[in-house]
């Protein structure tokens, strides 16, 4: 039932103690510092990358601070000159391995926001992010961006008119309080943006819809395989709030809902790795249906294959 789909995890990896959310105070903000951070995200991103193409892990999300505060006006070099040919390098090791690339800023980014200054500086963000997954290469590479507050997506999609770069990438979530599948669709379609659907957050606020209607309209709005995010509510939680696992009977409810599309499966749980692991009841050393395809894994890659299938890309 779940033939074809691949599986992600967000960030960090638990097993490599690596991590793609370092980051520093704005009032610490020097060139060396930032610099710093963004060289040792990128390193662990890189590690992260030929983790998954080792596991068969076919999805990675990217920390919003992979380079910190790039975004921001008083950030002090030039980010992408800097670090542009360490993501590319990265990027066509991301390609060979079948790993697709997202990232997803967080809820201060509101380019629906009534306050001009807020929707500048969300702009700036989405546009630092688009710049990330370009310098990688990453064109299937998505950016999943939250609704916004109440009676903000006229102007959202009023803000993003004519931002061609952030829109190749850029994908509506529902959340479980304003905004549900149901609301954004129309958005999206004049964005001309696809939908990731938020099952949790559906669970939460459906819409008067299904998760398996929800799942179909907006497979609709896919022009790449289509992204949906999968959690569980963490016990004693806010509504939303991620668990460290993903609860069995949340997975066959996507599974069921889900019967006969192919999704790329971000699972957004604490346990990183380890949750997808535990989700597919496979032990981290085995591998994946990413590497079934011949995208990744160890059968039949000697040392050194996928550098060297990254630079028959051109890129390393």
């Amino acid at each position: 039932m779940t033939a074809g789909w691949r599986f992600g995890y967000l960030c960090e990896n638990r097993m490599l103690g690596a991590t793609t959310l370092r980051t520093l105070r704005l009032a610490n903000l020097t060139a060396e510092r930032a610099r710093e951070k963004a060289e040792a995200n990128i390193d662990d991103l890189e590690r992260m990358v030929r983790f998954n193409a080792e596991h068969g892990i076919g999805l990675l999300r990217m920390g919003q601070q992979l380079i910190p505060f790039a975004s921001h006006p008083a950030f002090p070099y030039d980010w992408a000159a800097v670090h542009g040919e360490r993501l590319a390098e990265i990027g066509a090791l991301a390609r060979a391995a079948g790993v697709r690339l997202s990232m997803h800023p967080g809820q201060f980014v509101q380019p629906g926001s009534s306050r001009p200054e807020v929707v500048e500086r969300s702009l700036a963000e989405l546009r630092y992010s688009a710049r990330v997954l370009e310098l990688a290469g990453a064109g299937d590479g998505v950016i999943v961006l939250h609704g916004g507050p109440a009676g903000s997506l006229e102007r959202l999609t009023a803000a993003l008119a004519g931002e061609d770069a952030v829109l190749r990438h850029l994908a509506l979530e529902n959340d479980e309080r304003t905004w549900s599948v149901r609301d954004l669709l129309p958005a999206a379609r004049r964005l001309g943006v696809p939908v990731a659907v938020d099952t949790l957050h559906h669970g939460w606020n459906p819409g008067g819809m299904t998760l398996r209607e929800a799942l179909s309209e907006a497979a609709a709005t896919w022009r790449t395989r289509q992204k949906v995010h999968l959690s569980s509510q963490a016990p004693g939680a806010r509504p939303g709030a991620h668990a460290e696992l993903v609860e069995p009977d949340d997975f066959a409810r996507l599974r069921e809902a889900g019967a006969g599309l192919t999704l790329d499966v971000m699972v957004e749980a604490k346990a990183k790795e380890l949750a997808v692991f535990a989700l597919l009841g496979r032990a981290p050393d085995e591998r994946g249906e990413a590497a079934a395809d011949g995208r990744a894994g160890r059968e039949g890659r000697p040392p050194g294959a996928l550098d060297a299938a990254a630079r028959n890309a051109g890129a390393v």
